[in-house]
């Protein structure tokens, strides 16, 4: 039997055949601690459940997507073992939310940065605000994507350009991303309206024809998601011991730029 896992981190609304996912960490623009992790992780499978829920519309409460992830953990010395732990529930985040076997929308507001935008990349389909800003920034604190940003990048856009927008970890508008294939649409009035346009039309279609090509293709590609979420785990522990990522959260905190040395 299941327990269930309370967090007033992450709030549910259901209507009809839609579940809306709130991230609700606004004060820290969402950024994503242990607590939500393991919140969305069960609402997921919760939701994974139900039969009457076909859609699943991910968005953050106030200002933000999500930022990324909490800063407090970042600066925590864990040992290896409290890292890959960390790491673990950030990988069953991750392949819950890209097996549901549901239909799933990310709905950008604001910023989605580093883990935030890693998380959107699992879904489906991207509605981003067009004033909201997106960013796979982690090289600024010196280390590499998790939560699947390797894999979710190279498969939109291939193995060089993801490198490229890897390396420079630039923050980018909704156009941009939308001009680079990494969302499918910018709303053109709210976001609001924009998702509620795009669910009406879903729910319209024969959808679990819809859900069922999701699932084969999702299954095909869970082994190579699976191993890159593995060398993510382990590759994201060597670049916590570097002097560029102690440098990376200093020049953070003290809102400078790096002066990073390649070691």
């Amino acid at each position: 039997m299941s327990i269930k896992y309370v967090t007033d981190k992450v709030n549910v609304k259901i209507d009809g055949r839609v579940a809306t996912l709130v991230m609700n960490r606004p004060e820290t623009l969402n950024a994503m601690d242990l607590d939500m992790i393991k919140g969305l992780v069960y609402r997921l499978k919760e939701i994974s459940e139900s039969d009457e829920i076909d859609i699943v519309v991910l968005t953050g409460n106030g200002r933000a997507f999500s930022a990324g992830g909490d800063i407090k953990t970042m600066l925590s010395n864990m040992n290896e073992k409290e890292f890959y732990l960390v790491m673990d529930h950030i990988s069953e985040l991750i392949i819950t939310l890209y097996s549901l076997p549901k239909l799933t929308i990310s709905a950008i507001n604001g910023a989605a940065a580093g883990l935030g935008f890693s998380l959107a990349l699992c879904t489906d389909y991207i509605i981003a605000d067009k004033d909201s800003k997106l960013a796979m920034n982690f090289i600024g604190i010196g280390l590499i994507p998790d939560g699947g940003g390797h894999f979710f990048l190279e498969r939109r856009l291939g193995e060089t350009k993801a490198k490229q927008v890897i390396w420079e970890g630039k923050m980018m508008t909704a156009e941009e991303a939308f001009a680079l294939g990494l969302v499918q649409e910018v709303a053109e009035d709210s976001l609001q309206e924009a998702v509620h346009k795009r669910v009406a039309e879903w729910l319209k279609r024969p959808i679990q024809a819809m859900i069922k090509t999701k699932k084969i293709l999702a299954e095909k590609n869970r082994p190579q998601l699976l191993k890159i979420l593995e060398l993510e785990k382990h590759g994201q522990l060597k670049m916590r011991q570097t002097a560029d990522h102690q440098e990376g959260i200093k020049a953070f905190i003290e809102k400078r730029k790096p002066n990073f040395i390649g070691k």
